[in-house]
């Protein structure tokens, strides 16, 4: 299935429907008086969270949603029954925003999560109402309210604890692909990548992650080149970045400090906020090299940085350094998540030191 992350639709809540104008007439009941009904609310449109759906291609096709309409009211003081409701399933992690006014919506990030994009219009009354001492046979009744038109503008976002960043063939498809059950395409030319990849770490009983991979980024994508920015997006619900680099590439006349500080540039560009999240620097290809010039490589990468996080040597290959990788991000995720539940408190209150 195609991998589609952006969609524009149309959703049209009904309207409501009509009050009636109408007067009790039954045989020896010459002056009954009105006895109009209300109409019925109009439906509400729904977004809600499917698991199962991983890309928003259908709604390539499929591009206006329409509740439905609320029915008039009916005489015998009957109310119109309400439009039903119209729930439009959309993956987890898509993000919605008004496109003619700008605004976010809301994001829906659980399985079953419901998020309100357009309210249904409200009931007209019948003439019912308008009875009283001086008027006792109204012939006035209200329409239904309009419902909630918009276009939307659907972004999906994956949800993972763990991004990739780096150059392409820095090795991040190799890296997902031997951690995990993923199986993006791997081979030896630039953006073999063209869409995100997920992946489940599993290193246990209840002891799992997820991580993304991402098209390379190259200089000059913030102007478009390569695939441009449009996937760095999904990284920025991740907790933590694994920097790739190639540590023995091809071309001897090729930078690895040169690369990290073009990466750092552009996703600058994209948003600085995405650099202020952890990052991880991980020498890839670590098998090209004997021991002691990967260990030199390692210290002048470090040296020309001036990195001060973790640093890591891997091979996708012979799986050296993978597992220490793996159990390093595991612990990394649990204490974080340990934290944040130290930090809420019970029942999600904020956290306070001074009380018992």
């Amino acid at each position: 299935m195609k991998f589609v992350d952006e969609a524009t639709i149309k959703v049209e809540a009904g309207d409501g429907g009509n009050g009636c104008v109408s007067f009790r007439r039954e045989k020896y009941i010459p002056r009954g008086g009105p006895d109009g009904g209300d109409g019925g609310d109009g439906g509400s449109v729904w977004l809600v969270g499917d698991e199962g759906l991983n890309t928003l291609v259908d709604f390539r096709h499929q591009r206006l949603h329409r509740a439905e309409r609320g029915q008039n009211g009916m005489g015998r003081q009957m109310t119109g029954h309400k439009g039903a409701d119209l729930e439009v399933r959309v993956p987890v992690g898509t993000r919605v925003k008004d496109l003619d006014t700008g605004e976010v919506i809301g994001e829906v990030l659980e399985q079953g999560q419901r998020l309100l994009v357009a309210r249904g219009g409200r009931h007209g009354l019948g003439n019912i109402h308008f009875k009283s001492s001086t008027n006792r046979a109204p012939r006035q009744a209200t329409p239904g309210t309009p419902g909630e038109k918009r276009t939307l503008g659907l972004e999906l976002i994956v949800l993972a604890d763990v991004g990739l960043l780096g150059m392409p063939n820095a090795g991040k498809s190799s890296l997902i692909a031997r951690v995990s059950h993923a199986h993006p395409k791997i081979a030896d030319y630039p953006f073999t990548t063209l869409y995100p990849n997920l992946g489940v770490v599993k290193l246990g009983e209840g002891r799992s992650f997820v991580i993304a991979d991402i098209p390379g980024v190259i200089e000059g994508a913030a102007e478009g080149a390569g695939l441009g920015l449009q996937f760095l997006k999904h990284l920025s619900r991740t907790r933590l970045l694994l920097h790739l680099v190639d540590i023995a590439p091809m071309d001897d006349s090729v930078d690895p400090a040169g690369e990290v500080r073009k990466i750092v540039a552009e996703v600058e560009k994209f948003g600085g906020e995405l650099l202020e999240r952890e990052r991880w620097l991980v020498l890839t290809k670590k098998d090209l090299l004997p021991a002691e010039e990967f260990e030199a490589r390692r210290r002048q990468l470090v040296d020309e940085l001036g990195w001060t996080g973790p640093v890591f040597g891997i091979s996708s290959v012979t799986g050296e350094g993978l597992d220490e990788l793996v159990q390093a991000l595991m612990r990394h995720l649990e204490r974080e998540a340990a934290s944040e539940t130290v930090a809420a408190g019970p029942d999600d209150e904020p956290y306070d030191p001074t009380r018992s």
